[in-house]
């Protein structure tokens, strides 16, 4: 037995789908058969649980997995590369924009201060009251 033989795993490619647990993510696999009886064929997709390294790959992305020895309950792939990196928007903002303090302190003249709308109010009701009469 001084001969190694080596073991031909398989290879998937699918897109992950979810990157939420620790050192784990779920990739959606697609694969078509035939019907048994009808011959015809219909498309299946596999969710399989694969081990991954912190931040080596995210929702989105499309990767190759291999299979493995199991690594827990339901995990039995590694993800070998990254084919494919999602494109992310551009950030446009990281930090939320807040008015300046002078715009808070002073009312602008499209919204008047609170007091002179009580006053604009109580002068209008007494000119109602007139018209009513």
């Amino acid at each position: 037995m001084s001969e190694q033989l080596k073991v031909r795993r398989k290879t998937r490619t699918g897109w992950v789908v979810s990157d939420k647990m620790d050192k784990t993510v779920v990739v959606a696999v697609q694969w078509r058969s035939p019907h048994p009886l009808y011959r015809k064929t219909t498309g299946r997709i596999s969710r399989l649980k694969a081990h991954v390294e912190p931040g080596q790959c995210r929702t989105g992305d499309q990767v190759r997995i291999v299979e493995t020895r199991p690594l827990s309950r339901t995990k039995r792939w590694r993800v070998v590369e990254v084919i494919q990196r999602k494109e992310l928007p551009e950030e446009v903002a990281t930090e939320p924009v807040l008015p300046q303090r002078a715009e808070m302190a002073e009312p602008t003249k499209e919204q008047p201060a609170p007091a002179e709308l009580a006053k604009e109010t109580a002068e209008e009701q007494p000119e109602l009251e007139v018209a009513k009469q």
